[in-house]
């Protein structure tokens, strides 16, 4: 029998590469980057735009958004205040950051405060491929079941903050709160879980202050050193 040998090393992808090269692009501009993940149907857009609505006059905010086809979530971003570049994946079920090299090419990176990489729809894929991010938000619903996280343990272990969205529908679901957050410490992560309703408002502070938080940070990284 023939023997096995495990390779442990990691083989570096041409999106690792650009991943790295994005990453450096956003430090030099100072620019915090949130990757935005969730099954279709969890809120992403939703969250996109009371986000424009509520900080444009705080910070200077701009997305990129991945769907297999239409402009009709990059249209509701542009539509509550933040520009939005459509990326269109056919068959693609995820962003590769060839794709957010192009589409972030019409902003000017040192002009923005954040920039929000609302990804397809999908909780296997995405969770995979590197986009230069800062940040990973993994968006959940009530109306998808408690159980998401130990269904994609893979995704919300990549996670720097969960949102768990429509709130307002718990008692119509049945959702349980409790084991949502149960399964999510469960896989030993340590992050941020905010509880909130994009049609109530419900919850939606504590997002805003988790983003200037953040925000700040990377800009207090990118901050020459006093001589």
């Amino acid at each position: 029998m023939a023997e096995r040998i495990r390779l442990e090393k990691k083989i570096v992808t041409e999106n690792d590469r650009l991943a790295a090269a994005l990453a450096e692009r956003f430090d030099e501009a100072g620019l915090l980057v949130v990757n935005l993940m969730s099954s279709p149907g969890a809120g992403k857009t939703s969250l996109l735009e009371q986000t424009a609505r509520r900080l444009a006059d705080d910070l200077r905010m701009a997305a990129v958004g991945g769907d297999l086809a239409t402009d009709r979530d990059a249209r509701r971003i542009i539509d509550a205040g933040m520009p939005c570049r459509q990326i269109n994946t056919g068959r693609g079920c995820h962003l590769n950051g060839r794709q957010v090299a192009e589409a972030i090419e019409v902003y000017d990176l040192a002009d923005l405060d954040i920039l929000f990489i609302e990804n397809v729809g999908n909780l296997v894929c995405p969770a995979s491929f590197d986009l230069g991010e800062h940040r990973r938000v993994v968006v959940s619903s009530t109306p998808e079941g408690d159980d998401k996280p130990v269904k994609y343990p893979v995704a919300f272990r990549s996670a720097d903050c969960v949102v768990l969205n429509k709130m307002d529908l718990v008692e119509a679901t049945g959702f349980s709160p409790a084991s949502f957050s149960g399964f999510v410490r469960d896989l030993g992560l340590d992050v941020p879980l905010l509880e909130l309703s994009c049609k109530t408002g419900q919850g939606l502070g504590a997002w805003l202050d988790w983003l200037r938080t953040q925000r700040e940070a990377v800009r207090c990284r990118a901050a020459p050193s006093p001589e």
